[in-house]
């Protein structure tokens, strides 16, 4: 069992330079931290990081440090004794990065992994996720001075037989997207956004057109919540408006003549029945809800009712809670839909996203192809891919 003697936070920057949260915990198995990651293109459903700013959030778990020396874990369910505790103070960042160091010391003081906790009711079979790599990047991750995608990612999901062999396949396909980039893009400098995707100044269709050229599953994140203002989907590159039916005719075009495996977010966060329409037309893509569902199991729920995805990206940041997380994913499982354990653009070290994963038995990893912090969590997997062997 694990005792919480005293808790602690500080600020810390991550990988786009802004403040988030890391906390500290000091139990009698030991002191264990964890921190938090922060989303740049965040859907309106997702819970509040904080409950001011991180700065604050420091200050009041200094509060709050003695209300917790009573509490005794076992399990991964007494979290719940930790979120009765700080319900309504701390936000969705901060209770992920003090729920993820309470599971480092409860599985060190058993002796395990973090991702032994929770793997018997739902990966028995120790299944491992396929890599989702964002390879080129548009939308809100990428600041440019020229023209930019108005999706946000372009996607390789590559379907080798492991962890590892899927990892070396889309760092192998990056490179080559960039000679492609660097043929056909005027304006390509070779320069990174947020996640470590490439730049460009293409437009969707173009950068499709040099992911065909690679025999390798593809996807997108279109995030089109964040270009959809007045009941209108607004393109920069070039420059148009589509109304709700337009766009679902623009996306099942791309669909049909690229073969789209994966599709997240294609339409506004609140529109689910052009999600639903879009999985009757193509229901053997991958229609994926990000800020449609933003890890709430209430949503989720809708969104099985109403038959509108069959897969959904899971961020545990963006409820904060891990029991959350489990709701959503057993939810999920129950009703045949997919899961997409992500990062977020902001990112730390923190590898404890790789344990989660494997651990709730996911589908997908979602954490980019380049860059030390994220692929620190495509190493974690491999570690426990090569533990397992």
């Amino acid at each position: 069992m694990i005792v919480i003697k005293s808790v602690s936070a500080k600020t810390i920057l991550d990988s786009r330079k802004e403040k988030t949260i890391s906390v500290t915990i000091d139990t009698n198995a030991g002191k264990f931290s964890a921190s938090s990651p922060s989303g740049k293109s965040t859907g309106k459903y997702e819970a509040k990081p904080y409950k001011k700013n991180a700065d604050e959030v420091v200050k009041i778990l200094k509060k709050f440090s003695d209300y917790f020396t009573e509490e005794i874990i076992d399990k991964f369910d007494d979290l719940k004794r930790i979120e009765d505790i700080v319900d309504g103070h701390i936000g969705a960042n901060t209770l992920f990065a003090l729920e993820s160091a309470v599971l480092k010391a409860l599985a060190k003081e058993q002796n395990k992994e973090v991702w032994e906790l929770i793997y018997e009711n739902f990966n028995k079979e120790k299944k491992f996720p396929r890599l989702v790599g964002n390879c080129v990047g548009g939308g809100k991750h990428s600041e440019t001075k020229t023209k930019k995608p108005d999706f946000q990612e372009f996607e390789l999901i590559p379907d080798k037989k492991t962890v590892r062999e899927n990892y070396e396949e889309n760092k192998k396909a990056k490179k080559i997207i960039k000679e492609f980039l660097e043929k056909k893009d005027k304006n390509f400098s070779g320069e990174k956004n947020d996640e470590n995707a490439w730049i460009t100044s293409l437009n969707e269709k173009e950068v499709f057109d040099i992911f065909s050229e690679l025999e390798i599953p593809m996807g997108v994140d279109v995030a089109s919540s964040g270009f959809y203002k007045r009941k209108k989907y607004i393109y920069d590159n070039p420059m148009l408006k589509r109304d709700i039916e337009e766009q679902f005719g623009y996306i099942c075009n791309l669909i049909k003549n690229y073969n789209l495996f994966y599709i997240e977010d294609p339409f506004d966060e609140e529109d689910f029945e052009s999600h639903a329409k879009l999985l009757e037309k193509f229901p053997r893509s991958l229609i994926v809800g990000d800020d449609l569902i933003a890890t709430n199991a209430k949503r989720l729920k809708k969104a099985i009712d109403m038959k509108a995805i069959n897969a959904i990206i899971v961020k545990p940041n963006q409820c904060g809670s891990l029991l959350e997380v489990k709701r959503v994913v057993e939810l999920a499982k129950v009703n045949g839909i997919k899961t997409v354990f992500s990062h977020r653009s902001g990112e730390t070290d923190e590898t404890i996203l790789a344990d989660l994963a494997f651990g709730f038995g996911a589908d997908f990893f979602k954490s980019g192809t380049e860059g030390d912090i994220r692929v620190k969590k495509i190493e974690r997997l491999i570690e426990i891919e090569e533990e397992l062997k």
